[in-house]
């Protein structure tokens, strides 16, 4: 073998084994804040109104036992906007249920119109904030399909006031409804990027758990910058950033979110997330598509090196094998770690997630493999398919075209079909939800547009 060709295969092969370590490190430390975090979780102070925004669309796995505990957070000041495309959505009967099981809590249910020449969620918190009432002072901002713990208000908006930060972010835990080989790769691919956000790394925000002061997000023109897009959340992102503005991860915010799907929603899935990134964060993508095919191109290398030196004795085989196995090992801890955090953050979910777990610790490889997957695919494509609408993006993210004629709007199964999930400590147990009833004109009139009844 030509020497300087070893030497590129051993170099190669060394700075895999660095980057591996690299990853290590960060879910270390990420594992090292979530749990001081989480231990002074009771401890984060109540703050002035805020007003909660929820957009939905359709019956998600889970759907009233996700938007229940936002009527249970522990934050005295604080209301409720839902918004949907229209009054015929399946969610609107689920929301009006808690609506008139929890008269105390100020809620809202407006109904936006369909989106054209934007994302359906975009158009939805477009329109739930164009007229914010007086009295509020911070923006939350959740989706439907995340579970919260009670004082995921509290602590959202902890540090939202402190110099140089413009908002504050949580992330999503899936957590698979069944144990089959797409929700387990689901759920391995989000624990990979889930422990990427920390307490110095740069940080995006996450749409499904995020707030930011209600004059911040005026003065950032936030709800302009979203017209004609399709992402929420990359494009306050990057709203802020311009401002010089920092976006820190809170772990009291982070949320579960029920999952169930084929291979084919797991890879439409992972595609249209990179996608995402590509049109509105083209370097981060960039950067993310280098190192995860470095990382994998050297895996397989030395892997079909080490055949090829046990077959033909050009090498000693010794050489790729312990690449090989350092690359494993690293992926190993880096599991073991990233399974402790699950731990941590959702210890009622022991049982639940046990199967997952040891699928994320073993299976390192092969979860690398599908994430890579899904960013080349995003590398090519302008056409998206989001909870059952097409949209077509032009370069720099504008959407061009939206396509309903083959809209279905997503139903699973039921809450009483859906095994529940204890996660979040001291959440109170789901109540039997009554049939709806008037407010007796305790509704709130601060938006003169449609809403449900």
């Amino acid at each position: 073998m030509e020497v300087w060709l070893f030497r590129t295969f051993l170099l190669l092969g060394l700075l895999a084994i660095v980057q591996a370590f690299l990853v290590v490190v960060q879910t270390w430390e990420h594992h090292r804040f979530a749990r001081t975090r989480l231990a002074i979780l009771r401890k984060f102070p109540r703050k002035g109104k805020a007003l909660v925004i929820v957009p939905c669309r359709g019956v998600e796995v889970g759907l009233a036992k996700n938007l229940h505990s936002l009527f249970h957070q522990d934050y005295g000041a604080y209301r409720i906007r839902f918004v949907v495309e229209s009054d015929a959505d399946p969610a609107c009967g689920v929301i009006r249920r808690l609506r008139a099981a929890h008269p105390e809590t100020e809620v809202e249910l407006l109904v936006a119109g369909k989106a054209d020449r934007e994302g359906q969620k975009v158009h939805n918190l477009r329109f739930a904030t164009e007229n914010l009432p007086e009295e509020v002072e911070y923006l939350a901002f959740v989706d439907s399909d995340a579970r919260l713990r009670r004082p995921w208000l509290r602590a959202l908006l902890n540090r939202i006031d402190r110099p140089g930060v413009g908002a504050t972010t949580g992330y999503r835990w899936f957590v698979p409804s069944r144990p089959t080989l797409p929700n387990h790769l689901l759920y391995s691919v989000n624990s990979h990027i889930a422990v990427l956000f920390g307490s110095h790394c740069p940080t995006i925000v996450w749409g499904g758990s995020w707030a930011i002061r209600r004059g911040r997000f005026e003065a950032l023109g936030i709800r302009a910058a979203w017209a004609g897009t399709l992402s929420d959340d990359l494009v306050a992102s990057r709203q802020l950033r311009r401002a010089r503005l920092r976006v820190l991860f809170e772990p009291g915010c982070m949320v579960t979110s029920p999952a169930d799907v084929t291979f084919q929603g797991l890879l439409a899935f992972v595609r249209r997330q990179y996608l995402m990134g590509r049109w509105y964060v083209p370097v981060g993508w960039t950067f993310a598509l280098l190192m995860t095919t470095f990382v994998n191109l050297s895996s397989l290398v030395s892997a079909g090196v080490f055949v090829g030196a046990l077959a033909t004795g050009f090498m000693a085989p010794w050489i790729p094998a312990g690449i090989c196995a350092a690359l494993y090992l690293l992926s190993l801890f880096g599991g073991l770690l990233r399974q402790d955090v699950a731990l941590s953050y959702f210890p009622l979910l022991h049982g639940r997630l046990r199967e997952a777990r040891r699928f994320e610790i073993w299976s390192g490889p092969l979860v690398a493999l599908v994430n890579w997957t899904g960013l080349l695919a995003s590398a090519v494509g302008s056409r998206i398919r989001w909870r059952g609408i097409a949209y077509t993006v032009a370069h720099g993210g504008r959407v061009t075209a939206v396509d309903r004629q083959d809209e279905t709007v997503r139903q699973t199964p039921s809450d009483a079909e859906t095994p529940n999930l204890p996660e979040q400590p001291n959440q109170p147990a789901v109540i039997p939800l009554l049939p709806a009833r008037p407010r007796d004109g305790a509704e709130q009139r601060a938006i003169p547009q449609r809403r449900c009844a």
